[in-house]
């Protein structure tokens, strides 16, 4: 059903979009003028302004030289002059930003900023000679051990530092270059993927959606996201969710004599019909609110800036919107909730944040980084206290100096020097690498992923996955093969176990079979001949249509010729298929003007409208309740319990006079004449019970959730190997657990959910709300230690609602609706569960990979921290000075980040049980590596700091004085602390405690040629880095010791590995998530402000970690086109990220809130639930 997957744009033009500002109004009878005023209007106004302009929609479609039969031609000439015309369907992409922007953001560090200023301090001081001899009073080590050329080479520190900064920018902004390339280039292939069905030539074909053109004649179908406006020309009972656009959650019906108006950017929600596209591009409604906006141009990073726009500007722009685009920007109100429709407090204090809740890895390290940040602060902020104080106490009280105007250069110099090993400390004690680890990471998975088959949409989805405890899955095409056959029917009184042949049914009978599917099935449905030689046919749109459809052709007979004799148009009133109706009915003019309705649908229900069947010989008799128990018995429950799916066939007859009410369903289709019923068998993918295996061996429980009859569902449930013979679990059906579930008043409880999904593996005929009202309560549940983290798999456009509420969403790529795919967030390009199974795996990789980079990046932090903070105190110098110490934090994180975070994941990942919500990001065993090798660095390094020079026979670099020559005492400690960090490198690619480090290594080249390039750097930087580096070359000997104390690295690592981690009862984890279980909501609210208060308090002055996180998030907002919506046009998806941006600025001043009714409804026992009014368009707030 590859035709679902609608709508691409491309994303660069080939030719600019400018072109649709000329109006060739010669060629056509319209102009562009014209269209766009018209597709403004809604309902009566706009028949009105059809009857007025055109006449009707049949002259307008000639004035557009189109045909409502056969569509455009497909001439190219024609379809230029089209685009030349009326504009190309996509919105020009935003441009993206240069590679010097990306320099210049990087440069807005605080950090490397307060950096810079020291560098330059440093810089200008250096130049400064104080005149004479004078400076000889200025005290301690002013002058000292300088000769001539010492003091030439001053300014060396300070341009070394400027260098460091320059290379520091140059990599993280050509890593965001290289990022934002790579998701341009995953969204123009989600957007080349969308194609749409328009008529051409007479043919229903499916072209990219950015081929379309004004005169079109597109095909709308169920679950359909509408590329483009246009004029209804045909329609079956359409629905329209025009949420998107209006922020009205009742959905829209659509009618050719009533309104319609079709816009681009809203779903279908039901029904089918044609449309003359009238709108493309920029001239759409959504084009033009989109435009209105700034076509996205710069809003990003206005708001970033700002905090929020000012009022005064959004209250321009609202109003420009309100006079160019009448009722469509007016209604713009911000729908928050997605929440089975009441709008929490908890939303109305989030209404002013944009993004979406941060995931459970990035809530954990946001909170992480909020301490490490402050530790960092104090620790610097204290050592330049102790510094400056140690000075001053030394120079004007201990010498009794008094403070000469000559020398104040020199003190201001002392001072510089201060402030830089203070900022070095800071600059070390922040992992600014982390942030760079995530988004590596991520972005390395997500490309990989593509290859497994999942196509991801939102980037923390991916590292969600990991932790799954749950898949609530769809069973049609998820866990089956999706090709229908029909292999038993019940006709005529005779259960036939195969296909019959056509001589052992009553011809009346079967003509009335072979009329019943013909015309009953969406004309959209259809089987072709096949591929490949000797292949299976193909179906074309609707399975279980199709396999109706096969049905005809296996008894010989051909449903075209009926469809020719009674075209789409001739059908007098259908009533399309709904999760609700769970049926399908057409009513049909016969030559003599009486009317006759086809229904299908699923038996058990079909069955009780019943109250004829046609009997052996082909005449219609009574069907009483208990002839229907015997049939339920005899002939449907044997046929479910094979796995089988029934539908039941039927049909009823009316007089025309009088002509009945057509608008009241439950009177027109009940009184029916069964004619048939089938049982349609879809296999199970054959690699789906061993997928299943895999996901429960990690810890994972796959539940059923279908629509279907319980015993199909549990015969299907019993091959795919979810529920066991001889299990403790419960199978039950969607009414049955909706009464479990509910107290006396019919609301739900939570308590009374809790009783029964940890034993519940299949939910049969369930509504999409039962699916909605599973999954919240499996994700709001708190009886287990564990807090549950839930995947949820669908292809409809009713599993809209679930998809969203779920921690990540699969939608299916071939099967699935537009609707479905936009609420998802990641797309299995082959329908098939075992690639979840390979999500479930980058996934837990992505965390893994985070962990080890943690683990490398605290002990280098840990050790560099108390290096500087005590060295400094003791000696008045930081042993690591600032260039080296630059060189190791961000060069050794950078390369680090790569090395670590691009681990390919292997099958042990899935032999664990997941980690869960409230588990910690430092585990137990990653605290005693951190710190068991932290103490290990820690005595080397004091050990060469005090007794070093005694050990190797040298001069000792302890209290040089200032600009004195690098060395090799320092050096030693230098060299010694980097190949140390090398070493534990390799340590850190194991988190759970395993011996052996090296296992997989050669299998990750890029973790080899890192950890061998660092090392030669090393080399040349100590040999050759001289001055700038504050090194002195070293001999053999002393590198030979270098190294011996480096690999003891890894010898220690053996022992801290032999240390059991249960007896170290000291050790504190770190990291936890927000505790979910101990708060409630509004703390939990206030906890998040909280953390995105420090964010910003420390964006603004402090710490360029924060600006790391934040850059995570800018990053991913590069990608929010990706990042936002969904997988239709990118233009759709990059206007509903600046209208979810104006709706959350607007909010800001007047915080509206639209109630929506609620879709968890009571039901009142017996009746079926309320279809479901949640908003599915939600995916733009």
């Amino acid at each position: 059903m590859g035709e679902m997957a609608n709508s691409a744009v491309e994303f660069y033009p080939k030719r600019g979009g400018g072109g649709a500002e000329t109006n060739h109004a010669g060629d056509f009878g319209v102009t562009l003028e014209e269209l766009r005023s018209l597709m403004e209007l809604r309902g009566p106004e706009a028949l009105q302004k059809i009857q007025d302009s055109f006449g009707d929609v049949e002259s307008l479609c000639q004035r557009l030289k189109s045909s409502t039969s056969d569509g455009l031609s497909d001439n190219p000439t024609d379809l230029e002059k089209r685009r030349q015309a009326f504009g190309q369907n996509f919105i020009p992409p935003k441009k993206a930003k240069t590679f010097l922007q990306l320099v210049w953001e990087a440069l807005q560090d605080v950090t490397l900023i307060i950096l810079e200023i020291a560098a330059i301090i440093s810089l200008g001081l250096s130049f400064y000679q104080p005149p004479g001899h004078e400076s000889e009073g200025c005290g301690s080590g002013s002058g000292g051990g300088e000769d001539e050329g010492e003091a030439e080479a001053g300014w060396i520190e300070g341009a070394a530092i400027l260098l460091s900064v320059i290379c520091v920018v140059l990599v993280t902004a050509f890593n965001d270059w290289s990022k934002e390339k790579q998701f341009r280039g995953l969204q123009s292939r989600i957007e080349l993927e969308q194609r749409f069905a328009v008529v051409r030539n007479g043919n229903v074909i499916q072209i990219p959606v950015a081929e379309m053109v004004v005169g079109d004649m597109a095909q709308v179908k169920y679950g359909d996201l509408l590329p483009a406006d246009g004029v209804l020309i045909q329609g079956n009972d359409l629905k329209i969710d025009e949420s998107a656009l209006t922020g009205e959650s009742d959905h829209v019906r659509k009618s050719v004599d009533k309104d319609p108006m079709l816009l681009s950017g809203t779903h279908v929600m039901e029904g089918s019909g044609r449309m003359l596209v009238t709108a493309v591009g920029v001239n759409s409604q959504s084009g033009i609110i989109f435009t209105l906006l700034g076509a996205g141009e710069g809003e990003e990073e206005k708001k970033e800036k700002k905090g929020k726009q000012p009022e005064a500007a959004v209250e321009t722009n609202q109003n420009k919107a309100k006079k160019q685009d009448g009722a469509v920007a007016m209604e713009m109100q911000p729908l928050k909730s997605a929440e089975g429709g009441e709008v929490e407090e908890r939303e109305k204090k989030k209404s002013n944040v944009p993004k979406k809740e941060k995931s459970v890895l990035q809530g954990k390290l946001t909170k992480l980084a909020v301490q490490i940040g402050k530790a960092g602060l104090v620790m610097s902020a204290i050592t330049v206290i102790i510094l400056v104080l140690y000075f001053v106490i030394e120079t004007f009280v201990v010498e009794g100096r008094s403070w000469l105007p000559e020398c104040t250069p020199i003190y201001v110099q002392y001072f510089v020097k201060f402030f830089i090993i203070g900022v070095t400390v800071l600059v070390v004690a922040v992992p600014e690498g982390l942030p760079l680890a995530v988004t590596i990471s991520l972005a390395y998975s997500v490309k990989k992923m593509m290859k497994d088959n999942n196509l991801v949409r939102h980037l923390d989805a991916c590292e969600t996955m990991g932790n799954a405890t749950a898949i609530c899955s769809d069973k049609t095409g998820t866990l089956t093969t999706n090709r229908m056959t029909v292999v038993q029917s019940y006709i005529n009184d005779q259960h036939f176990r195969e296909i019959p042949d056509p001589s052992q049914i009553n011809p009346n009978t079967l003509e009335m079979i072979v009329n019943a599917i013909s015309i009953n099935c969406a004309y959209t449905s259809k089987i072709m001949p096949p591929d490949m030689e000797g292949g299976l046919p193909k179906q074309v749109g609707n399975k279980t249509e199709c396999g109706l459809l096969g049905f005809l052709l296996d008894l010989k007979r051909d449903y075209a010729p009926v469809r020719e004799q009674i075209p789409e148009e001739k059908l007098y009133k259908v009533y399309t298929f709904n999760s609700v109706r769970k049926s399908m009915s057409t009513v049909v003019q016969m030559p003599d003007g009486s009317f006759r309705l086809y229904s299908k649908g699923a038996s058990e229900i079909l069955l009780k409208k019943c109250s004829s069947i046609l009997g052996a010989n082909g005449e219609a008799r009574n069907f009483k309740p208990r002839d229907r128990d015997e049939m339920v018995k005899k002939v449907i429950e044997p046929m479910a319990c094979e796995g089988l799916r029934t539908i039941c066939i039927a049909y009823r007859e009316f007089s025309c006079d009088p002509e009945p009410d057509w608008d009241n369903e439950a009177e027109i289709v009940t009184d029916l004449t069964c004619i048939s019923v089938v049982g349609i068998e879809d296999p199970v993918r054959p690699e789906v019970p061993e997928a299943i295996r895999q996901c429960q061996r990690a810890g994972i429980t796959v539940r059923m959730v279908t629509g279907d009859n319980i015993n199909t569902a549990r015969a299907i449930a019993t091959k795919c190997g979810i529920i066991q013979p001889g299990d403790d679990f419960l199978c039950m059906e969607g009414k049955e657990f909706n009464r479990r579930i509910r107290n006396e008043k019919g609301e739900i409880e939570q308590e009374r959910i809790d009783k029964i999904w940890p034993k519940l593996r299949v939910l049969a005929r369930s509504s999409p709300t039962d699916k909605h009202t599973l999954v919240k309560g499996i994700i709001d549940s708190t009886v287990l230690e564990q807090r549950q983290v839930v995947a949820v798999t669908g292809d409809g456009t009713n599993d809209g609602p679930a998809l969203k509420k779920a921690d990540v969403g699969f939608a299916m790529g071939i099967a699935g609706t537009d609707v479905a795919k936009e609420a998802s967030d990641i797309i299995l390009t082959d329908d098939n569960f075992s690639s979840i199974v390979k999500a479930v795996m980058w996934g837990r990789n992505v965390y893994d990979s985070i962990s080890k980079f943690l683990q490398f990046q605290l002990t280098v932090n840990v050790v560099a921290v108390i290096v500087a903070f005590t060295g400094a105190c003791i000696t008045q110098d930081s042993p690591l000075k600032a260039v080296q110490m630059l060189w190791v934090n961000l060069i050794m994180d950078t390369f680090a980040s790569l090395a670590l975070a691009t681990e390919p994941p292997t099958e042990a990942l899935l032999l664990r049980k997941p980690y869960g919500r409230n588990n910690p990001l430092i585990s137990l065993t990653m605290m005693k590596n951190i710190l068991g090798h932290g103490v290990y660095q820690l005595v080397i390094i004091f050990t060469l700091l005090f007794v070093g020079e005694k050990i190797f026979n040298i001069d000792s670099g302890r209290n040089a004085p200032l600009h004195s020559p690098p060395s090799e005492h320092y050096t030693i400690i230098f060299n010694t602390f980097v190949l140390m960090q090398l070493f534990n490198e390799i340590n850190a690619r194991k988190i759970h405690g395993e011996r052996n480090v090296f296992d997989g290594i050669f299998g990750n080249p890029i973790f080899c040629s890192i950890v061998l390039g660092t090392f030669g750097v090393q080399i040349v930087i100590v040999q050759f880095g001289g001055k700038p580096f504050s090194c002195a070359p070293l001999n053999v000997e002393q590198w030979l010791w270098c190294l011996f104390v480096g690999v003891g690295e890894l010898l220690w690592g053996q022992v801290i590995a032999t240390v059991p981690t249960s007896h170290l009862k000291c050790l504190k984890e770190a990291g936890h998530g927000p505790g979910m279980d101990e708060m409630t909501e509004d703390e939990l609210a206030e906890d998040e402000e909280e953390i995105d208060h420090a964010e910003r308090e420390l964006r603004r002055g402090q710490i360029l970690w924060f600006r790391g996180l934040n850059r995570i998030q800018t990053q991913m907002e590069v990608v929010s086109t990706f990042k936002r919506s969904g997988s239709f046009q990118g233009a759709v998806r990059r206007r509903s990220s600046v209208l979810s941006q104006l709706h959350d600025v607007t909010n800001i001043s007047t915080p509206t809130h639209v109630v929506l009714s609620t879709a968890n409804a009571s039901v009142a026992p017996g009746n079926s639930p309320a279809p479901n009014p949640m908003p599915l368009a939600q995916s733009y707030f």
